[in-house]
Formats: C-alpha cells, structure tokens, sequence
C-alpha cells in the first residue's frame, strides 16, 4: 500500500511541475485514509487520498483516468466511496478538494502497528520537504480508530539552482541536554551544500532511463546552539534521508550506505568511527521512513572525573539528498513517473556506480560539520585558560591573605570549607557563567526551556 501512496503523491507533484505556476504557493492539505468496510475480509484495504490548496491547483481528475491506471498498478482496483463525514471534516478545515481518490488493496498483508508505524513515518518525511503541506493520516481498521496530524511550526524557504524552492519543516522539537532553563533555539539552519552529477549505469539506461542525473545536497545540523557559542558540542548521530525529483521521499540503499563508513577519512574529519544503524531503535524516536542512521563513537564519555554536567551537547546532522532528472525527450506525464521508477529501481547501481562521488560529498558535508565544531572548541579552550588564570590569581589572594575575616567572608559566601574547595567550586561557577552565556542571534526562534539548575544571574552574583 505504501507503493501506491507514493505514486498517488509523485502524480500530484509531477503535474503541480507541468503547470510551471511559480505565482502560486506550494500550500494545501493533504488525507490520506486507509479503511476497512464493515464485515469485510482482513483481505482487502481501501485507501482514500485527497487534497486541497494551492499545491494541487489545476487538477482535471477526468483526465487522469487512463494515467491512473497506469501508474498505480495492476494490483488497485476499484473500492466503495469512503464516509462522506471524513471528506467534509477534512473540507471544512481546508476547503473545497482538488483531489481525490479511491482505491483497493486484495491481500496487502498485515494491519500491524509496525505497518501503520511506517506509512506515519513516510508521511512525515515527505511533511518534511513539503512543510506548505498539512497532513492528516487516518486509520479506520475493522472498527479500530486513528489519526493523525502533521504540520510545520517553524519553516524555511531554501532555494535551489535547478528546481522550485524548498519549504522545510526545520522545527527542531528534540530539546538538548541540559539541566539549564534559559532560552533555547527550536528552529534548525538549512544549508544548501554541493551538487554534483551522476552517471547512469547501463542497466539503467538499458530499461529506458536515460537524460541528465545529479544530486543536491541540504543539511540540518539540530539542536542549534549558535546563542551558547562557548558550550561544548559533539556531533553524535547523522541521518540520511533521499527524495526523488518529485520530491517523494524514496528507500535509501543499504547496501551502499552501509558500507559509506569504511570509505571516510576520519582522521581527516577528526572525527570518531561512524557505524550504520537502524533507525528504529526506539518507537519515541522521532525517526523517519526509508532513512539510514549513522552513530559516532563518543569520546571520554567514561572519564570518572568528568563532571555530568560538562558532557557536551549532543548534535545530529541531517543529510537530505534531492535527485534531480532531466530529459528533454520525456515529456509525457506517464513517461516522467516511468522514469521516477527507474531511478528508484535502479538507486543502488546508480549509488554504487558513482560511489567516489557520493563518498567524497558526504565527506566534505562532514567536514564543513567539523570545521565549525572545531572552531567552537578552540574558543572554549582558550575561555578555560582565562578561566585557569582567574581561578589561580583568586585562590593566589585568598590564600596569602592575612586578614581572616576576609578569608572567611569568601569561603561562606562560596559555601564551602576550605581553599581546595573554594577552587573547585569557582572553577564550576566560571564553568558555568561562560558556558550558559547567551547571545541573541537573528535568524534564530528562541523558547524557555525550563530546568532545576540555578540561573545564570545567580551563578553571576556568586561570583
């Protein structure tokens, strides 16, 4: 049934593509319902996928008829009309649909919760590139109910060379570690890196896909902490997601990333051993479908001396990989989903086929990562040696003074016993002070996040 979805919304794209209306908006509402009738088989599934907005303007479903039948295959057939009361809740909300259909499934499987897990998590992802786009996922399965929303809170306009601009949900809902209330940035900063070309096997091009491949490469690098410059950072989890030209969220191979790892230089990232993982590692995550994730390995993560609360912040960096294809002999509308397909089938051989390529962009994605963290770093030493400095002068005066009211002022006000104490205590404190140090910049969405620890103007006032 996932399939199926995604060539409904690949169609949808396409044609929003064909119109060539740059005047309009890429906005709307997006249904899709899966449902069971009642007193029907566990063998059979019917899906209702409608939208509105701007984003599917110009529609002409009677036109689209015989293309329907081509692009969603042999296995659809014909379902019943769905409840009118979920098409005009959805029309109510949205307005009037410039999109719909229905369809049927005969034998789709199982109805488990790992299987609707899964078509949530594809529409999130494609949520994700299609922020303009609310979505709402229902499920109607022998008498059980659920739905789902998804919409962007915070969005960003990133503009391309060869295709319309991206309206990315870059709604950062992870908070980082912290024990700190203060105000956080919720928003991720996209990045728009390097777009190379990639050469078509001759497999591909043997079933029909031939023309013009390249790949545009987005980042995101979450949490942000660009108002905390001198809080330690450490890049722990990167996350690739790809999108097809259409901009429909598509598997990502593997074979080929699995094996991405061995291929980088981390002495030249400084960077520890990266290893592939799954992505569902756990059913809180905020994971998305048809990505592969990739772990850092930490480093002095078990220093028994190493304060909790010193560990650094730990970041993720999101890898969007956006195939871009052009043809000037394929025109037809079914000829570009044919193609679509082909890139899809093929992604793998097309991957492995240009793997120096993909290899050295991810590599230097990595490295512009790097480099700012490593800039970060070199900051925050050289704010500790300042802060050495200042911890030993302190300790040097309070010490060699003689008069003991005022040795015992600073100890009391410090609420410790002795000079051994006084500086591991002021050491946190300047920790502290220069850590949580914030300052405003434009561009960030700042939220209170609330914590047990003490705030910086009292950390101020200890001092």
């Amino acid at each position: 049934m996932l399939r199926e979805i995604r060539q409904v919304l690949r169609l949808i794209q396409l044609m929003g593509k064909q119109r060539k209306r740059s005047s309009l908006k890429n906005t709307g509402a997006l249904l899709v319902l899966l449902w069971t009738e009642k007193g029907s088989s566990h063998q059979r599934l019917n899906c209702t996928v409608a939208a509105a907005g701007s984003w599917c303007f110009g529609i002409e479903m009677q036109t689209l008829q015989a293309d329907l039948k081509k692009v969603l295959l042999p296995d659809v057939w014909p379902c019943p009309e769905p409840d009118p009361e979920e098409l005009c809740a959805f029309t109510d909300l949205y307005g009037s649909l410039k999109f719909l259909l229905n369809f049927q499934m005969k034998n789709p499987g199982h109805y488990s919760s790992k299987w609707q897990a899964h078509v949530k998590a594809f529409l999130q992802t494609f949520g994700l590139t299609n922020a303009g786009i609310r979505i709402q996922l229902k499920f109607k399965i022998h008498g059980q109910k659920s739905q789902h929303d998804f919409s962007a809170f915070l969005i960003s306009k990133v503009a391309l060379s060869v295709r319309p601009p991206l309206i990315l949900d870059v709604t950062c809902s992870a908070q980082p570690w912290c024990n700190q209330r203060g105000l956080w940035c919720q928003k991720g900063h996209p990045v728009v890196g390097e777009r190379f070309p990639l050469g078509i096997p001759p497999k591909a091009m043997d079933q029909g896909l031939f023309g013009e491949l390249g790949v545009q490469i987005v980042s995101l690098l979450s949490p942000c902490v660009l108002q905390y410059p001198h809080l330690p950072t450490e890049l722990s989890r990167m996350q690739v997601l790809v999108f097809s030209p259409s901009n429909v969220p598509v598997s990502a191979p593997s074979g080929f990333f699995q094996a991405l790892p061995v291929a980088l230089d981390y002495q030249h990232l400084g960077l520890g051993r990266m290893h592939c993982c799954s992505s569902k590692a756990s059913p809180d995550d905020p994971v998305h479908s048809d990505d592969v994730v990739f772990t850092v390995e930490r480093e002095n993560w078990d220093d028994p001396e190493r304060e909790p609360s010193h560990l650094p912040v730990q970041q993720s960096l999101l890898v969007l990989l956006f195939l871009q294809h052009s043809d000037p002999f394929t025109s037809e509308l079914t000829d570009k989903m044919d193609c679509e397909l082909l890139l899809e089938l093929h992604l793998e051989d097309i991957l492995s086929n240009n793997r120096q390529a993909v290899t050295s962009a991810l590599q230097a994605e990595l490295f512009n990562t790097m480099k700012a963290l490593k800039e970060r770093k070199k900051k925050r030493e050289k704010l500790q040696s300042a802060a050495e400095v200042i911890v030993s002068a302190t300790i040097s005066i309070v010490s060699s003074s003689s008069n003991m009211d005022f040795r015992n002022a600073c100890l009391k006000h410090m609420k410790v016993r002795d000079t051994h104490e006084l500086s591991a205590s002021l050491r946190e404190s300047l920790w502290r002070v220069s850590s949580w140090k914030r300052l405003p910049k434009v561009g960030c969405y700042s939220a209170q996040v609330e914590g047990q620890a003490a705030s910086n103007e009292a950390v101020r006032a200890e001092i």
